[in-house]
């Protein structure tokens, strides 16, 4: 089962950086302020990059072995 505080609090990060992103671009922000989001949004990039790698590194194809029974194998693994 998926662990839904993680995933709620990944998709938090991206609405927070997308908000960061919207009043960067509207440039209505101090050059203050400015750097204090920059900073957050650098913050928040580095985070979800974090949650995606491993995530990544936990998903698996299950592929039928030589007995019939099912084995995992990393997902990047070229199916034969």
């Amino acid at each position: 089962m998926a662990d839904t505080k993680k995933e709620s609090g990944f998709e938090e990060k991206l609405r927070r950086l997308d908000e960061i992103v919207r009043l960067l671009e509207r440039g209505e922000v101090s050059l203050e302020e400015s750097l204090k989001l920059y900073t957050e949004g650098a913050e928040l990039i580095r985070l979800c990059t974090v949650q995606l790698d491993q995530a990544e590194q936990t998903v698996v194809r299950l592929q039928k072995g030589p007995d019939g029974e099912p084995i995992e194998l990393p997902f990047d693994v070229e199916q034969e």
